[in-house]
């Protein structure tokens, strides 16, 4: 079957196409510091209480909430990190630093600001309505679960592991990812152009993509437009990576040799069309265990479809249920299209709860990409948005 008498299906038939796909993320432990930007494999238990003690909240003076007495005698000070050498009794307190050990029989911390000390003794001059204490196991106790399996470790959940004690994570694997530029046209950048030729830009961007999300893209090839040397870079691209990614050779031209190739390898594909602006000619399909998307040549197609098909497929391949960010503006221009058989994605800049839309002129039109930080979707028949209409923007 050609490309012309494929079946074009909407953004959301190709997304749930994808979706059904099962995949099998693999678990690895790695060291702490490895692990930012990973998915965790497992939920995190705790097996302390944090605070594991109680402990101040502020500079100031520990002491008994009911003491009566007018003046308190410093006993000890007591340092983040250090332990208290006895109780306190009546007519006594103990200064201490923020994140120090309460001493025993102390329930209560006066911030320093409200005190006055002179010759070892300290009289308080407020009332603090506060207790100015974190309490044992006020925010994780033993057996709670602090992390649950599936989520990407960011900085925050570093701290955390780290706050837990965990010095190695276990962490789905990195799946690895082939990507592969078709196009005889195209020279690595360094390289002087001929006649007719352009940079390879896709295979880096794609590449970057694929980092930026977590995967390891373990070969970047080239590809002239011929059969043989398609099915070559496909073939080998199969047999050791679970995902692969080819751009270009998918449309319905003399030389888009892309979908025959992966048929003749033995790919079911699931689609070859979907109703999207870029994008229109996407090929998505599978092989054992490996999925691979072919994407169209032009640069704005390649980047849009990775971010809307490609991005929460490789996330799911990585135990992670991603959803794309998005926030809502106001246009400052309208956004207007006649074509409207296919949903479009729209390159567009949101600044503050502005949001307009960088030159662009077409799906070749890669520098528009660098002044945009969203993606407009405008949904299948509908013409666009008036000036001043409130829109949804998936953040880049």
């Amino acid at each position: 079957m050609s490309l012309s008498q494929a079946p074009m299906i909407t953004v959301e038939e190709a997304l749930a196409s994808v979706d059904r796909v099962k995949v099998a993320p693999r678990a690895e432990t790695v060291p702490l510091p490895q692990a930012l930007g990973r998915v965790l494999a497992g939920n995190l238990v705790s097996r302390i209480a944090m605070p594991p003690f109680d402990k101040s909240a502020m500079d100031g003076y520990a002491c008994r909430g009911a003491d009566p007495s007018p003046a308190f005698r410093i006993v000890e000070m007591i340092p983040a990190g250090g332990a208290p050498k006895r109780a306190l009794k009546p007519g006594e307190c103990a200064k201490i630093m923020t994140g120090g050990m309460l001493p025993r029989g102390a329930d209560r911390v006066v911030r320093r600001e409200l005190a006055v000390e002179e010759d070892g003794v300290a009289r308080f001059t407020g009332a603090d309505d506060s207790p100015n204490i974190c309490y044992k196991g006020e925010d994780v106790k033993p057996g709670d679960v602090v992390l649950r399996k599936g989520v990407l470790l960011r900085p925050q959940e570093i701290g955390i592991l780290a706050s837990m004690g965990a010095a190695e994570v276990d962490v789905y694997e990195r799946p690895a990812v082939a990507v592969i530029a078709t196009g005889s046209e195209i020279v690595p950048p360094g390289r002087p152009l001929g006649p007719g030729r352009i940079y390879d830009s896709n295979s880096f961007s794609l590449s970057a993509q694929v980092e930026r999300a977590g995967g390891l893209v373990k070969a970047r090839r080239r590809a002239a437009d011929t059969p043989a040397e398609i099915r070559r870079a496909i073939a080998t691209a199969l047999e050791s990576c679970q995902l692969v990614l080819v751009s270009g050779g998918v449309s319905a031209g003399d030389l888009d040799f892309v979908p025959a190739v992966l048929r003749d390898l033995g790919v079911r594909l699931a689609f070859e069309k979907v109703a999207v602006q870029p994008g229109k000619p996407t090929v998505f399909g599978t092989r054992g265990g490996a999925l691979v998307f072919g994407v169209p040549g032009n640069p704005v197609s390649t980047f849009v479809i990775f971010e809307v098909f490609i991005r929460p497929a490789l996330f799911r391949m990585m135990g992670h249920a991603w959803k794309p960010t998005t926030v809502t503006g106001r246009l400052t221009r309208a956004i207007a299209r006649r074509n409207t058989a296919r949903a479009a994605f729209i390159p567009v800049r949101i600044e503050g709860d502005a949001v307009d839309r960088p030159e662009y002129h077409g799906s070749a039109h890669i520098h528009a990409l660098s002044a945009a930080n969203g993606l407009l979707y405008i949904p299948q028949d509908e013409e666009g948005f008036p000036a001043g209409s409130r829109v949804h923007v998936r953040l880049l």
